[in-house]
């Protein structure tokens, strides 16, 4: 395990979401979404930086703005263009291993999140990219991919420019799998919760998350995971109708309903 290796995180946000414009700086208990996903992911043992991927389109400079206040790193690229934008984004910070996040899971477990890097690690001679979300089983919004940087500047350069995947960025390496190394890894028992979704896609999601980190604040709890999450949903069954109805596009590029 090499662990001089440059892993960063990046994590892609932008203001112009189609279901709920501006959620990315939408606040909870006084601090926006993407701070919240962004401190938890600061106690990783293996990230060594954490970016921020927006657009440059202008509706995103309050986005990067508020980077700059929170001496946050960001990138700025292509608002359409995902792939690219990203890539870019390797490109200019140097990064080998890049563990991909987007801006609609505020609440990871670290600890899950360092579990997926480190068999990486383990098995980087063996495999170019490691998902827990190739086929869902863990909480959507714990989502962990990661792979070696190179393999994704591969694919930005091997896709046609007017694909309309671009859109995405790692789908696009297991669209290959003939091409790269590609490992996916399951949801112990315990956190096998494939249809609990701690994402914000929506105003619904919002508020189901909104409800969890504020009862955890309220019992000055700031810290917590995903055991702890799990617990609290269980013993109130009937938080899971606020987003329970809600349509998920990226069901159709799992192959799930």
């Amino acid at each position: 395990m090499n662990k001089l290796k440059n892993i960063k995180a990046t994590i892609q946000a932008r203001m112009g979401s189609s279901r709920l414009p501006g959620k990315t700086l939408m606040t909870i208990c006084g601090k926006p979404l993407i701070l919240w996903q962004i401190e938890r992911l600061k106690r990783s043992k293996y990230i060594n930086n954490i970016i921020v991927c927006t657009s440059n389109k202008p509706s995103d400079d309050i986005l990067a703005d508020f980077c700059e206040t929170n001496n946050i790193e960001y990138f700025r690229g292509p608002e359409n263009d995902v792939l690219r934008r990203v890539s870019q984004t390797i490109l200019s910070h140097k990064i080998d291993i890049n563990v991909e996040f987007t801006g609609d899971s505020p609440i990871p477990d670290t600890d899950i999140v360092d579990e997926q890097i480190r068999i990486f690690l383990e098995k980087e001679n063996e495999i170019d990219f490691l998902s827990n979300a190739i086929n869902t089983s863990y909480p959507p919004g714990q989502d962990v991919v990661v792979y070696k940087s190179k393999i994704l500047l591969d694919v930005n350069d091997y896709l046609d420019i007017n694909d309309p995947l671009r859109e995405h960025v790692s789908y696009n390496i297991t669209r290959f799998p003939k091409k790269y190394r590609i490992y996916s890894t399951k949801a112990p028992v315990k956190y096998n919760y494939p249809n609990i979704h701690l994402e914000v896609d929506t105003l619904e999601d919002f508020k189901f998350i909104e409800n969890i980190i504020n009862y955890f604040v309220k019992i000055n709890k700031h810290d917590f995971n995903l055991d702890e999450v799990l617990d609290y949903i269980n013993k109130n069954p009937s938080l899971l109708k606020l987003n329970s109805n809600v349509h998920r596009k990226w069901k159709s590029l799992r192959g799930e309903s």
